[in-house]
């Protein structure tokens, strides 16, 4: 494992750097930030992160400590896999709520953040999951619509060769299903599609509140993020989704799909302190690495 502890790369800067419309910026996609979102941007990029690398994956983490990030404090992590990487992404799931880094023990994976969404109480998915072809977990109905899927149920990510393809399906509740891959995961809402900020409720506390946040991120070119966002401690605060959807775009996402969050926010990598838990997990109500709650499913990376 070799450290360096320093700044993101030199094109993660180039996409990020917002003061102007130069020829490189917008030959990344990059559109022009202003005010907060300009001071904002600049953090992010600017930040001392914490760098891991690893063979085929890179954790990045950082403290924005002095309420320089969105007006808080936030801790952030990152594991970035590049387009050439050969580790692949994989779904896992347990019948009983079972910890992250235990989903990815049991299956010998080299990382793992939590999934999508479940049922606190019956510990099923309550979103469409599909793991090597076997139905798993289904779009749960809202109360008075059984034909159309939920607000949390409006993007997907399929695996394909073990990298993932971010998309929106039907608004039909179980249009995944004829859908041909075997590997599917649906939650919500959409963050970023095709380089675009998506439109969120302004009637849910569940999009307007600060909270913890996980998400599954790709760029342009092919490399894949998992980020998570500890929340509900003063010391790192959480996000609101709107304000989470342009930290994932100051990172360079292309498309973004919000997964579980809240006490379920967990980042696992092994060989690491802490039994390889690298966030804060806020289940203990502390901001220590002992709060891991119980998830249905996960996210793994499994190694060549």
């Amino acid at each position: 494992m070799k450290k360096n502890g320093l700044l993101l790369s030199l094109t993660l800067f180039l996409f990020l750097q917002p003061l102007t419309l130069t020829a490189s910026t917008r030959a990344l996609g990059a559109e022009p930030l202003k005010g907060v979102q300009n001071r904002d941007s600049l953090a992010v990029v600017k930040a001392h992160w914490q760098i891991d690398s690893m063979d085929g994956f890179v954790l990045k983490r950082h403290h924005f400590s002095k309420k320089n990030c969105i007006n808080s404090n936030q801790y952030v992590c990152i594991l970035e896999l590049p387009p050439n990487s050969p580790c692949r992404l994989a779904y896992s799931y347990e019948s009983r709520r079972t910890p992250t880094s235990t989903h990815a023990k049991r299956h010998n994976a080299v990382a793992a953040v939590n999934g999508s969404f479940f049922d606190m109480k019956y510990h099923n998915p309550i979103c469409y999951l599909r793991i090597d072809g076997k139905e798993l977990g289904e779009n749960t109905p809202q109360v008075s619509d059984s034909v159309h899927r939920k607000y949390y149920q409006y993007g997907s990510v399929a695996l394909r060769k073990g990298r993932p393809i971010i998309f929106i399906p039907d608004s039909a509740r179980m249009a995944e299903r004829s859908l041909p891959d075997r590997n599917i995961m649906t939650a919500g809402p959409l963050l970023i599609y095709h380089g675009r900020l998506m439109p969120m409720r302004k009637d849910k506390t569940f999009v307007t509140d600060r909270h913890n946040r996980t998400a599954i991120g790709v760029r342009k070119d092919g490399t894949v993020l998992l980020v998570t966002l500890d929340g509900r401690m003063k010391e790192s605060e959480g996000m609101s989704l709107q304000d989470f959807s342009k930290l994932l775009r100051y990172l360079g996402c292309h498309d973004a799909l919000n997964l579980d969050g809240g006490g379920s926010t967990t980042m696992y990598v092994r060989g690491f302190p802490n039994d390889g838990i690298v966030n804060h997990p806020s289940d203990n109500n502390r901001y220590d690495f002992k709060g891991e709650r119980g998830v249905s499913n996960c996210i793994l990376v499994i190694g060549k």
